[in-house]
């Protein structure tokens, strides 16, 4: 069995991403208020995916006066000039970061824990005909949805039994 090969970072400091970000912000014309400017500085400083809400907890230890409607619109804005990414997740709770690159996702359906991974296998493949008929496609990502060796872990320690692989029902014969 292969292992996941999770995706690594560029090793930009957070000081340069976030002169990358004043600079394309400034192309674009954006205007950068400080809070805009401070919640980029936190999601690019994190791995975690942070959710709008727990983006705003964080800030408002800094920025009191933050409210959540301007996370949120900040994000949306974000997310139309292609500054960052949005991820949709099961629970309809979309989560962010600030890694562009193309790459895949691990979700743990226990814990939530959200895992950035190199593109695997579809995003070598060819766009199927009838997909490429509706209409133009600009990006392709997978989600691959499962329980994260932690818990996995976790759920063994509590029944006194040893962990389960990783490995899908249809790879155990």
């Amino acid at each position: 069995m292969k292992k996941v090969m999770v995706l690594k970072r560029d090793n930009k400091s957070i000081a340069e991403k976030v002169s990358a970000f004043k600079k394309k912000c400034k192309e674009s014309g954006l205007r950068l208020t400080p809070q805009r400017l401070e919640i980029y500085h936190e999601l690019v400083a994190v791995t975690d995916h942070p959710s709008v809400s727990t983006l705003h907890k964080r800030l408002q230890k800094r920025m009191p006066t933050l409210s959540v409607d301007t996370v949120y619109r900040a994000l949306l804005t974000f997310e139309q000039y292609g500054l960052i990414v949005r991820v949709n997740t099961r629970e309809s709770q979309a989560r962010f970061e600030a890694e562009t690159k193309p790459h895949d996702h691990l979700i743990c359906e226990v814990c939530k824990e959200i895992v950035d991974v190199n593109p695997g296998f579809f995003a070598e493949t060819d766009v199927p005909e009838e997909v490429s008929q509706w209409g133009m496609i600009k990006t392709k990502s997978v989600v691959y949805y499962g329980i994260c060796n932690k818990c996995l872990k976790k759920e063994a320690d509590q029944e006194g039994l040893k962990p389960k692989t990783g490995r899908m029902d249809s790879e155990s014969s």
